[in-house]
């Protein structure tokens, strides 16, 4: 069978290198082409040095982008949906990694990133790319969007949950994402600088972070509210860590009846024992006895774990992963695979690090 050819579009970032190094690899998949504006012409290693030896591809310029089968857009917000028609064009299916078609509201682009939407008729044909939620939805799409990254770890860690209708509604929803800053994206600032970045433990966004929307839109959907989104109110904070692949969401939420640890245990076997990306990680002893972003560096895995406060209803909801990998360019390449109607592990199964 022929292997599909696929292009990068945004190839020099960090998520277009993880992209390219996962499709290098992948059984079904010919790279084709890795386009940048910046670095047109050069090797693929000049920016992703992790790659010298393993492709002879150079970067192509925006203008001389080809026709193929599938289209990663690795591009900053904003920048996708203007285009999007030209892109469609050159490709049959599209899977775009910024936010520009994560949401289903046109109206909540001018709430969470300040400006209108300039393709709005395509966002209710847009599936969100997260497989343990749309895989049946991403077989038949044509235009994917990508995943927050810390609204990837929250949901994914909440979605039991959510499923089996255990909240409290009444109560927000508390939650803290710790994150790595490889998240920030490849282009310097004062902030990664390495003085003021090391030994960081930087809050950068306590109210209002844009991966809220996402939230809100999916676990309203897994709660059964449809479109009008999720009831309860989220209280997310952001914190930057000097960690540079990785996310630890922490979050708290009530349940509206008392549940004990064998019932809890049930609502997440039952959701995920068949995915081969989600593990739940709950341990007796030990210092890896609750999910740890650094042992995911590198890998697709998703780690969940949680914590039952009996007295209080409460509990405490943990789940890490790569912001990378399971976070940006791994996950859309699960998708990629689901598209297609692969095995959603090709390419996907190096296991990470231990020690790193």
């Amino acid at each position: 069978m022929n292997r599909i050819r696929v292009t990068i579009v945004g190839g020099s970032g960090y998520t277009g290198g993880e992209v390219a190094r996962l499709l290098l690899f992948h059984p079904e998949v010919e790279l084709a082409q890795v386009v940048s504006s910046s670095r047109a012409g050069q090797y693929l290693h000049s920016a992703h040095p992790n790659l010298r030896g393993l492709s002879t591809l150079r970067f192509s310029h925006p203008d001389d982008l080809m026709p193929c089968d599938m289209l990663f857009l690795c591009l900053p917000h904003g920048a996708t949906m203007g285009e999007i028609a030209r892109y469609r064009q050159l490709a049959p299916r599209v899977i775009d990694l910024s936010a520009d078609f994560r949401l289903r509201d046109p109206q909540l682009y001018q709430r969470w990133y300040g400006n209108a939407h300039q393709a709005p008729d395509l966002l209710p044909e847009a599936v969100y790319g997260l497989p343990e939620l749309h895989r049946e939805e991403l077989r038949e799409a044509t235009l994917v969007s990508g995943t927050g990254c810390m609204a990837t770890t929250a949901i994914l860690g909440l979605a039991p949950l959510y499923r089996a209708g255990l909240m409290d509604a009444n109560i927000p929803l508390v939650l803290e994402a710790k994150v790595g800053s490889s998240a920030a994206g490849a282009k310097p600032g004062s902030s990664s600088h390495h003085p003021e970045r090391s030994g960081a433990v930087r809050s950068f966004q306590p109210t209002g972070h844009r991966h809220s929307a996402e939230l809100i839109q999916e676990l309203g959907l897994l709660g059964g509210h449809g479109s009008s989104g999720l009831p309860q109110a989220v209280a997310f904070s952001a914190t930057s860590i000097e960690l540079v692949r990785g996310i630890l969401v922490t979050a708290h939420v009530f349940t509206k009846e008392r549940i004990d640890e064998r019932q809890l245990w049930r609502v997440y076997r039952e959701t995920y024992q068949r995915e081969p990306f989600i593990r739940i990680i709950k341990e007796r002893t030990g210092v890896y006895r609750y999910p740890e972003p650094k042992i995911l560096a590198g890998s697709n895995y998703c780690d969940v774990g949680f914590e039952l406060d009996v007295e209080q209803q409460r509990i405490v909801v943990m789940a890490a992963l790569d912001n990378l990998m399971k976070g940006a360019a791994g996950n859309a390449v699960q998708a990629l695979n689901c598209m297609f109607g692969w095995d959603e592990t090709l390419g996907l199964t190096f296991p990470g690090l231990h020690p790193v």
